[in-house]
């Protein structure tokens, strides 16, 4: 299998675990267990993984006082902000509003990278922000409404949550370059543990195991695995061969996903609303990700 194959199924397998993850994480909260200490479980699990296996297998190091800086940069937008206002924001807005609102990623990498790396944003490029701010707007407006599956709140740290991911895919790009992917993956989330710990350390202790049915175990395990372990492995190592931006497009796959997840398990509707509010965003999102996105050459 050519490089170019591997990268896109690794992201396609990245978006499908994201886009269960949805409707997966509102089994467990916040009726087992608050969304902090999900957090906690999740990313201490990832960190002692992660760390035993850079340790043993990897044997590398990150260098030098900037790169060092870079990753723990990397750790505080890719894990512990990103991670933070995820799950707290699923645990207030419905899944697909959240499925929705992560689409302007790429927008979001679009703005990092003309800010931090001086690439040029075109006026097409400018419209698609534009039009998929409006979308995102209107989602999150109407989210207040009383009819509505949304949450105000909610959505607006899933907006957060996708600025931060957005930030850490461009930053962490640099690292790519130079280090192993696991390498990379041991620092953000050791930094990660060390933030996300004070936040959710008293719901850990708080949950009640003993009421866990066996579907609750399964979810759980799903987004540990899944979710926090093979999703940031297989996007950090993509990172290496493509630019963000393709990285970022594929997170288009996720609202789709996430949609057929939540209506087939009854956690959600598709209302014809937020269909209509969804193509603006996706409108906007293809303005800024026409041009063609190139997978480098291993």
């Amino acid at each position: 299998m050519n490089k170019q194959l591997q990268v896109h199924g690794a992201l396609f397998l990245v978006a499908l675990i994201y886009g269960s993850n949805y409707s997966i994480a509102k089994e467990v909260m916040p009726t087992y267990m608050g969304p902090f200490g999900l957090i906690v479980v999740r990313v201490v699990s990832a960190a002692i993984f992660f760390g035993i296996f850079a340790r043993f297998v990897t044997k590398e190091k990150i260098t030098g006082w900037s790169d060092n800086l870079r990753a723990i940069l990397c750790g505080v937008t890719g894990v512990a902000v990103n991670q933070l206002c995820f799950f707290a924001g699923l645990n207030l807005t419905a899944p697909i509003n959240a499925a929705l609102l992560m689409v302007i990623v790429p927008v979001v990498v679009l703005v990092f990278s003309a800010i931090l790396l001086r690439e040029r944003i075109s006026k097409r490029k400018v419209s698609g922000i534009s039009m998929a701010f409006v979308g995102a707007f209107l989602l999150i407006y109407t989210s207040s409404g009383e009819h509505t599956t949304g949450n105000l709140w909610g959505d607006l740290l899933i907006i957060l949550n996708a600025t931060s991911f957005g930030l850490y895919l461009v930053l962490v790009k640099p690292l790519m370059q130079k280090y192993n992917a696991i390498t990379i993956v041991s620092r953000i989330f050791s930094v990660g543990a060390v933030i996300v710990l004070p936040f959710g350390f008293q719901q850990v202790l708080a949950t009640d195991y003993n009421s866990f049915p066996f579907s609750i175990w399964l979810a759980i395990a799903f987004m540990v695995i899944a979710v926090t372990i093979i999703a940031y492995l297989f996007n950090t190592w993509a990172l290496r061969y493509a630019n963000p931006s393709l990285v970022g497009a594929y997170i288009y796959l996720q609202p789709v996903l996430a949609i057929v997840m939540a209506i087939s398990m009854g956690k959600d509707v598709f209302t014809l609303q937020k269909g209509l509010y969804a193509l603006l965003i996706f409108a906007g999102v293809y303005l800024v990700s026409r041009t063609r996105q190139r997978v480098a050459p291993s």
